[in-house]
């Protein structure tokens, strides 16, 4: 800065005029550095994280892993939004959440899916119902009932409808909801049957319900988690799809028939 700041003429050395000035302007700004390392520090730690997934992986699937997050990493954050899948992939390719949590692969250029379990479709009917009487060996058989779905937009939904198209079977879609455990309900009460994703199924269900797995009529699927490609994951994040792996990998949700 071309300024003297110390005078060096006695003992002890002393600060020039300019210099105690100077030490007096870089002080807070001294201390203003290292409360910014410890702030960084605190954030890294806490997060948030914010993560998307479905209605009916929140409230099963994803319970027992915020359990565990918040139990080995009690000062983190999180943020859970909801959506359908394609909504929790937007969200993901805008930057607006750390991560998806979705059913079934996604192949887009621009995201990285990581797989984390396998699971099935399941017939949810009330108990004692006609369609547990026979065995199933083709999804015509469920055609004729009045169904209960989620909206047109979920993944199971548009999975089932398109295999009645394809089949050219006619279907009636009597009531629709955004909540599986709400559909649960209603079948319960003997207002239709559906079918969901045996992800959603709770060992208490099958006090109420009927659950027969459709794997040998609707496809198998894996559900992931989806992150955008390239993009710097917090600590905490990382941390969580850590707690994820650890937590969902080891088993698949199965559901056998009642």
């Amino acid at each position: 800065m071309g300024v003297i700041l110390f005078d060096r003429v006695r003992r002890p050395v002393q600060p020039t005029l300019v210099g105690a000035k100077l030490a007096e302007l870089a002080g807070p700004l001294v201390e203003g550095i290292d409360a910014l390392a410890r702030s960084t520090s605190r954030a890294e730690e806490e997060g948030p994280v914010t993560v998307a997934s479905t209605r009916d992986i929140i409230p099963h699937t994803l319970l027992p892993v915020v359990r565990a997050f918040r139990s080995e990493h009690p000062r983190a954050h999180l943020r859970i939004r909801s959506s359908n899948r394609v909504g929790i992939l937007e969200m993901v390719a805008a930057g607006e959440v750390d991560m998806g949590i979705v059913p079934g692969p996604d192949r887009s250029p621009e995201l990285d899916f990581l797989g984390l379990f396998k699971y099935e479709r399941v017939l949810i009917t009330p108990l004692g119902h006609p369609l547990l009487q026979e065995s199933l060996t083709s999804i015509d058989q469920i055609a004729p009932w009045p169904l209960i779905l989620m909206s047109g937009s979920t993944y199971t939904r548009a999975t089932l409808e398109a295999e009645f198209q394809r089949r050219g079977v006619a279907y009636d879609v009597v009531v629709e909801l955004d909540s599986l455990d709400v559909i649960k309900r209603y079948v319960a009460l003997g207002m239709g049957v559906s079918v969901g994703p045996s992800l959603a199924i709770d060992d208490q269900d099958r006090e109420e319900l009927g659950i027969v797995r459709l794997d040998h009529l609707l496809p198998v699927e894996q559900a992931g988690v989806v992150t955008l490609r390239g993009k710097s994951l917090s600590t905490p994040a990382a941390q969580f799809i850590s707690v994820l792996q650890r937590t969902l990998e080891p088993s698949a949700p199965t559901v056998g028939r009642r």
